[in-house]
């Protein structure tokens, strides 16, 4: 055997050679590089008659990209590397074919991360990585990533003691998930996951891909991780998502029951909906709406459906008797959301007034405990933009925001500091605040309790509501109803009772069929004595105020639910239970 560089038109396929056939062979993986760099791998070739010529037994493909870029070069093609073996052994021709197209086998991801860093380090930047090898700029880049795996973990899967499905979980693990991994890989009598166990072992037995939610992942600013080698992405808090999740799905509910469904069932966590014993119903023959929920994130909507029972009925002419329905809550999680944010900026604005009480609330906090005694502060958290951006301009919040500017400047911290609680001063952490506290006289030290105490006060909390009513915070001197209040009003049983609140009963049974916006134009005017309309001042919702109520008998609002606690923990009475949400 010798090597000789051989022209195109010299050489054609051998009938022994394993890819001969009259249609080209596919050459799209490997067409790339041969334009980058030309033929590199010789081809095996035979002389095939007297004139010089010589066909190919192996190399077939090779050859064919080769006369592709010498036809875009208007036929200016380059020698080929040729091994040319002994004439007229055709067993020997088919053998060489064989072997060569069989031992070519494709290099593991590790392989090809060894020699991507290799050209990396030489200068070679991810686009001539990517033409050279006809490999994606993303795949190169997914390839060079698998630097962030410990040594060893990249060896076990060269050395094919781990499969591809465990590395690629293990391209999601931090650096100390992987040499925990590692632990449990060395102990004999341990568990040690891989492939799909790994991923649960990961993520705490939740892993949640992000495809599976329904609400905006890049606005909700929620962590995603994705692996190195595919698309896909998943939630690194599966806590986070699921309340993210389930305030869509009970928008969805409260869509779905607007819209006129006789029901909307939301499927425990976990369990199916069996479609086999269920029948399609329309909307006005009592069908209702499923929402399945899995364990994985994934929601399904099945809408329209009876039971089986049901649905026999139905045949026979009889109407569905779904029996006594729990009500639907008074006002959406939105609104009540609104509601409670409100309702804390005015009881903590109003508590800076009070510090005996404050100094008592934080006793109590102290010794009984709470969602927020860690210690930090209330985030008043909302999703709705317009309610969050009402309660930051509300007067409550800025009376609140100038004492704690107050507050911060006596401690000598920066006036810009978001809350008062983790402010460090000079410098000498909790040492120099205490220090700092001995030197302020009582009153000082009791301006300081009461904006800590603020901003520890859980929203939505019956604290809010005992030191409210305690204390008699008047909410109508620092709020008034705005558009994003009207806007969370949807319920219109609860707007013809407002109307008849600012306007009166028979202007309310006058427009009792008419639609909502209308209704709430009508209380809009008379707050703002506008279009001839008697102007009604220092109106309060009766969610809001201290005390509160309700406007029908359906229950669901959580302040009066609050209110309720607090009232039998006055009188020592069992609070009467509070209607659930279906």
């Amino acid at each position: 055997m010798k090597l000789s560089f051989i022209d195109l038109g010299k050489l054609s396929i051998s009938k022994a050679n394993m890819r001969y056939a009259k249609k080209a062979p596919d050459v799209s993986d490997i067409l790339p590089t041969v334009r980058a760099r030309g033929v590199m791998v010789p081809l095996l070739v035979r002389p095939n008659c007297a004139d010089g010529a010589f066909e190919i037994v192996a190399g077939a493909r090779r050859f064919t990209a080769a006369r592709i870029v010498a036809d875009e070069q208007d036929g200016a093609g380059e020698p080929l590397p040729c091994a040319i073996l002994e004439d007229g052994d055709d067993v020997a021709a088919i053998e060489a074919s064989l072997i060569e197209n069989i031992a070519r086998l494709a290099p593991d991801e590790v392989t090809r991360w060894e020699t991507f860093t290799r050209l990396a380090k030489e200068g070679r930047d991810i686009a001539d990585i990517s033409a050279t090898f006809g490999i994606p700029e993303q795949g190169v880049k997914r390839i060079l990533a698998l630097g962030n795996l410990l040594p060893r973990v990249r060896t076990l899967y060269r050395d094919e003691a781990i499969n591809a499905a465990t590395v690629r979980h293990l391209t999601l693990a931090s650096k100390a998930q992987q040499k925990a991994w590692l632990a449990l890989y060395d102990d004999a009598d341990a568990y040690c996951p891989t492939g799909h166990q790994l991923k649960g072992w990961l993520f705490g037995g939740a892993s949640i891909k992000v495809d599976h939610a329904l609400f905006d992942v890049e606005a909700s600013g929620l962590a995603v991780i994705a692996d190195l080698f595919g698309e896909d992405r998943y939630f690194a808090d599966a806590e986070a998502f699921w309340t993210a999740q389930e305030a869509v799905i009970e928008d969805r509910r409260n869509a779905y029951l607007d819209d006129g469904w006789s029901d909307v069932v939301i499927v425990p966590r976990g369990q199916y909906f069996s479609t086999w014993e269920h029948c399609k119903a329309p909307k006005r023959k009592g069908g209702r709406i499923y929402i399945e929920v899995r364990d994985n994130g994934e929601i399904t909507f099945h809408e329209g459906y009876v039971t089986a029972k049901e649905a026999k009925r139905l045949e026979r002419g009889e109407a569905i008797d779904s029996g006594p329905k729990v009500p639907r809550p008074e006002v959406t999680s939105s609104m009540q959301t609104y509601i409670d944010l409100h309702r804390h900026a005015a009881t903590r604005a109003a508590l800076t007034g009070h510090p005996k009480v404050a100094l008592r609330l934080m006793v109590a906090h102290a010794i009984a405990g709470s969602y927020l005694w860690r210690v930090k502060p209330e985030p008043q958290t909302c999703r709705n933009e317009a309610a969050r951006e009402s309660v930051e301009t509300c007067r409550a919040e800025a009376d609140f925001d100038a004492k704690r500017r107050a507050v911060l400047d006596l401690l000598g911290f920066s006036a810009e500091e978001p809350t008062v609680i983790g402010g460090n001063g000079d410098g000498f952490g909790l040492a120099g605040l205490f220090l700092r506290l001995l030197d302020l006289p009582d009153r000082a030290v009791m301006d300081v309790i009461v904006i800590v105490i603020g901003e520890t006060l859980e929203s939505g909390s019956a604290a809010v509501e005992a030191v409210g009513t305690e204390i008699g915070v008047d909410m109508a001197a620092c709020w008034q109803a705005d558009d994003a209040f009207f806007e969370l009003v949807r319920d219109k049983e609860v707007l013809t009772r407002i109307v008849a609140e600012v306007a009166g009963e028979e202007i309310a049974s006058a427009n009792a069929k008419e639609p909502g916006k209308v209704l709430k134009r009508i209380v809009r005017d008379h707050l703002d004595g506008a279009n001839g309309r008697p102007k009604v001042e220092a109106w309060v919702p009766k969610w809001m105020a201290f005390p509160p109520s309700a406007y029908t008998a359906r229950g669901g609002v959580g302040s009066v639910a609050a209110a309720e606690m607090v009232a039998a923990a006055r009188t020592g009475a069992e609070p009467k239970p509070e209607p659930l949400a279906a």
